[in-house]
């Protein structure tokens, strides 16, 4: 079985030059667009401890990873050079633990627009999950970080998706 994935539909990311481009979307119908991403981060027990009980030195580590998640989401156009800058509706941020030092972190972005929100909400678990890390790399440098997935989205002309876990 092969590994290789293989594009629903035209490459649409580059001109008859071959050469990248943002693709034209002013076309598109606008739709109500969402997508979910999760990534986990993985330290050790004591230190997910130290998170839940507040006792990480520079301050509320979920609370941070929160805000940063939604400040990534709105702009990930400017990390991401082929997104286009959309205006989001909605961006919610769960936090889960479990004993074994696993923090999962999921984001649900939200739009109404011609294009997806896949990146954003990938986005935004990415920087919760390193903004988890920065926040506590004085307790444990050996946190890793992933995977980061995207777990569903919905609107749009490709129709919904849902990752089979």
């Amino acid at each position: 079985m092969s590994d290789k994935v293989e594009p629903q539909g035209p490459l649409t990311h580059f001109n008859e030059q071959g050469r990248a481009r943002m693709v034209d979307v002013s076309e598109k119908p606008e739709t109500v667009r969402t997508a979910t991403a999760r990534t986990t981060v993985v330290m050790k027990p004591s230190t997910l401890a130290l998170i839940k009980e507040g006792k990480i030195g520079k301050g509320d580590v979920l609370a941070v990873a929160q805000v940063a998640a939604i400040m990534a989401a709105k702009k990930t156009s400017e990390w991401i050079p082929m997104c286009h800058p959309l205006p989001l509706s909605g961006v919610d941020i769960r936090f889960a633990d479990e004993t074994d030092g696993q923090l999962h972190i999921e984001a649900t972005v939200k739009t109404k627009g011609p294009t997806g929100v896949e990146m954003e909400a990938l986005t935004a678990v990415s920087a919760a999950a390193l903004t988890v890390y920065d926040m506590c790399k004085a307790a444990e440098k050996t946190m890793q970080i992933g995977p980061t997935l995207l777990i569903s989205k919905t609107g749009g002309k490709s129709g919904d998706f849902y990752a089979s876990l």
